[in-house]
Formats: C-alpha cells, structure tokens, sequence
C-alpha cells in the first residue's frame, strides 16, 4: 500500500505542477512533452485525475488520527 500512495502522491504533484506551469506561464508540460491530446496525455491526465480521487482518502485517515 506504502507503493501505491507515493506513486499517487507523485502523480499528484504533478498534476499540481503542470497547472501551476499553465495558470503562471500558460505552458502545459504534458502537452509538451506527449503532444496535445494524444491517446498517452489523455491517460496521463486520467490517471493524475484518479490518483486526485484516491488521495481524498486521506482527509479520513488525517482526521483519524487527530
């Protein structure tokens, strides 16, 4: 499990990093470096969008252990 959250993690870091770069630079990364709606970026995005949804778990385990 320790596996999967630090893959999630890091996929959600950057998710976050790449709308940072759009929201500042109007640059996107993953369009950049996988072309613009390709098949690979649109899993790339599905996949930043899951780990998003996974990760809201954690507001149960964070509050869990309060």
């Amino acid at each position: 499990m320790k596996v999967l959250n630090c893959v999630c993690l890091t996929l959600t870091i950057i998710g976050a990093i790449n709308w940072g770069l759009i929201g500042f630079f109007n640059f996107n990364l993953v369009d950049f470096l996988f072309g613009e709606a390709t098949a690979l970026s649109r899993v790339i995005y599905g996949l930043v969008g899951l780990t998003g949804l996974y990760l809201i778990t954690f507001y149960d385990r964070a509050t869990a252990e309060a």
